[in-house]
């Protein structure tokens, strides 16, 4: 069954109150910024914020979520320890990196000290679901976490992938897109060739 259509007065809530949010993390840090913050500079209410959203981090996960489908899509989830031709495989970590150093303030914002535990475990979420289909193709929804079985292989993909970034954020971004990709794509091809990722089944035989 489809979902159900969004009302288009919900949809111009939800759409003034998350523009609002970028706007203001532009600005301050999230710790900073509060539901009368958003709500005065989005022009609506406090009932309906509350409608909508528990609190700032809630929006905040809801917000970004474009941008962090972004930075799933361009992250390493779909390693192989080869390319369909049996050559080396692709490498997406410099498009990863570009991308994270394109939204650079934003995810500062939202991934540094000051920033959401709420909205960095949602993006980890999805990024160890991505991670899991992707090794395993399923019909798992890829928003779904509490419906994905346990995949250890994956989580640690996606911990790895979203270390690196907050921590090259944290530093300045020090290197290119291309070089951080360089330095780190062996480790996580190494980590494909132990998890026995060649044949798409978690803990095959290949792994030992």
């Amino acid at each position: 069954m489809s979902a159900r259509p969004m009302d288009p007065r919900t949809r111009r809530s939800r759409s003034a109150l998350e523009s609002a949010l970028r706007e203001l993390i532009a600005e301050r840090d999230l710790s900073q910024i509060s539901v009368s913050d958003i709500t005065k500079r989005a022009g609506v209410n406090r009932s309906t914020f509350y409608e909508h959203y528990t609190d700032v981090h809630d929006l905040a996960a809801a917000s970004c979520t474009t941008v962090f489908d972004e930075l799933v899509a361009a992250g390493p989830a779909a390693v192989q320890p080869a390319g369909p031709d049996g050559g080396p495989p692709d490498n997406p970590l410099p498009d990863l990196f570009a991308h994270v150093a394109e939204h650079a303030p934003l995810y500062r914002a939202l991934l540094g000290d000051d920033g959401s535990a709420r909205v960095i475990n949602h993006l980890l979420q999805r990024m160890t679901v991505t991670a899991h289909i992707r090794r395993s193709p399923a019909s798992e929804d890829p928003a779904d976490a509490a419906g994905t079985p346990h995949d250890p292989a994956a989580a640690f993909v996606a911990g790895a992938v979203l270390g690196s970034v907050v921590d090259w954020l944290r530093h300045g971004c020090p290197g290119t897109p291309q070089e951080m990709g360089a330095a780190l794509w062996p480790l996580l091809i190494g980590i494909a060739a132990a998890a026995g990722w060649e044949t798409g089944r978690p803990g095959s035989p290949a792994a030992g």
